[in-house]
């Protein structure tokens, strides 16, 4: 199977129906329905790339290295579906709802266009034009509603994430500059024989960039303001799909491309994940409402990616993969249950609290403990602090889910049963993969073998 027909699917529906008024609710369907497919070809792309391999297209018939190169590999096949998966949640999400903005969908699907191709393109610069597309999307739906803290809250993610785009463009500058090629096959296989005193500078202005998407403590300013003032869809678009930029950035340049890198600078992204961990639940411990604690929440939960990503080898580039991938789901459910009411609801949500908290059998708990697993190797301080982590997200969780559900009472809105029903269903899965992990264990563990230097 071709890599490139899930982004031809979601460019040339994007295109369409960039014409015509997402607030027309036969548009808005016409959006799922789109998304839906993106999504169905994504997980059959995955299947493939699990059963025969990687699946690699040349551009134009081109010879590698000339023509722009399209590669679905384990590790970009897991984001691809399951960021499409949570775009297409959260459209579904708000086409219940009703949608507020002409251009809605059109972004969505452009967003969609952009995670599409990032994750399945074999090419730097190509890389880098997908990360524009989809982060230019992003900046547009944050402001919608059109609300005055909207407005806001893009002006500020688009400046910080500019500067972030403009860092990473410098690296990329550097890779071209010290290996001659943007193919990341062979960027990989070039840079081995660069001195470190050259790829050093080049790694820390990818980190960067990386680190500023994710949000990760000290670079999570723009976050918080974000996160808390978006619309409940945006907000699980841009925590559950965009934000798996930056982790699947952190993978593919730091483990793929640069591992020796990686290696060395492991001890201060082990900092950098502990700081931002303990430093994210705390503050969330301190809010109220639920767009702030998952906001900061966001902050903390990233911080078990990066120190997995840190310890590194197969256990910990699987544990990374893992958590980012339930981190995703876990971010999506919550922020789409966290203006809602109703006895449905609020399983789903207690759903995706457990998971966050780690405790089963929802999926965070098998994430936690592979991050854990993988911390053993580091000593008991810092597994000392995994676990500490642990237990204020269960605090924080616990607080607003009693906060909101049990205290408060709110009107479920018109629709409310089906969009009570998007929310259950992202809680399934979420339930579903703690129940029977053996899939998401083997996808992410293959994925690991393939950046530990074994087969994709």
């Amino acid at each position: 199977m071709s890599p490139v027909l899930p982004l031809m699917i979601a460019w040339v529906a994007a295109v369409v129906l960039a014409l015509l008024d997402s607030r027309r609710r036969w548009v808005a369907w016409l959006v799922v329905a789109a998304l839906a497919l993106v999504f169905a070809s994504s997980l059959a792309l995955l299947l493939d790339v699990l059963a025969h391999g990687p699946r690699t297209t040349v551009a134009g018939g081109w010879p590698m290295g000339i023509g722009i190169v399209f590669s679905a590999d384990a590790l970009g096949a897991t984001f691809a579906a399951v960021s499409v998966g949570v775009v297409l949640a959260a459209v579904l999400f708000e086409a219940l709802h009703g949608t507020r903005s002409r251009t809605f969908g059109a972004l969505a699907l452009f967003l969609t266009t952009g995670l599409c191709g990032l994750f399945l393109t074999g090419d730097v610069f190509n890389f880098y034009v997908f990360f524009e597309l989809a982060m230019i999307a992003a900046y547009s739906l944050t402001t919608y509603g059109q609300e005055a803290r909207q407005l806001r809250a893009g002006l500020v993610f688009a400046v910080v994430n500019l500067l972030g785009s403009f860092i990473f463009l410098i690296g990329v500058a550097g890779l071209y500059r010290v290996t001659g090629t943007l193919t990341m096959e062979l960027v990989a296989e070039r840079v081995a024989t660069v001195d470190s005193a050259a790829t050093v500078p080049i790694a820390i202005s990818l980190l960067v960039a990386f680190l500023v998407k994710l949000g990760l403590f000290p670079f999570h300013f723009w976050l918080p303001t974000v996160y808390a003032s978006a619309r409940p869809a945006v907000a699980a678009i841009l925590g559950g799909a965009l934000a798996n930029i930056g982790a699947y950035g952190l993978l593919r340049f730091g483990a793929d491309i640069l591992p020796e890198t990686l290696r060395l600078g492991a001890p201060v992204l082990l900092v950098l994940g502990i700081a931002s961990l303990l430093y994210g639940s705390l503050q969330a411990v301190a809010r109220r409402s639920a767009p702030g604690v998952l906001a900061y929440s966001s902050i903390g939960q990233v911080g078990y990616v990066i120190v997995a990503l840190a310890i590194g080898g197969p256990v910990g580039y699987a544990a990374a993969i893992l958590y980012a991938v339930v981190n995703s789901l876990n971010k999506a459910l919550l922020f789409l249950a966290s203006e809602l009411r109703g006895w449905l609801v609020g399983l789903a949500f207690a759903v995706g609290a457990l998971s966050v908290a780690g405790v089963p059998p929802a999926a965070g708990f098998l994430a936690k403990l592979e991050v854990l697993r993988a911390g053993v190797e580091q000593g008991a301080v810092v597994l000392g602090l995994l676990v500490l982590g642990s237990a204020l997200s269960f605090v924080y969780m616990f607080q607003i889910y009693q906060h909101d559900f049990w205290r408060e009472e709110r009107s479920v809105p018109a629709g409310g049963r089906a969009i009570g029903a998007v929310t259950a269903s992202v809680a399934v899965v979420v339930l579903a993969l703690g129940l029977w992990p053996e899939p998401l264990l083997a996808v992410s563990r293959r994925a690991a073998a393939m950046l530990a230097g074994g087969a994709g």
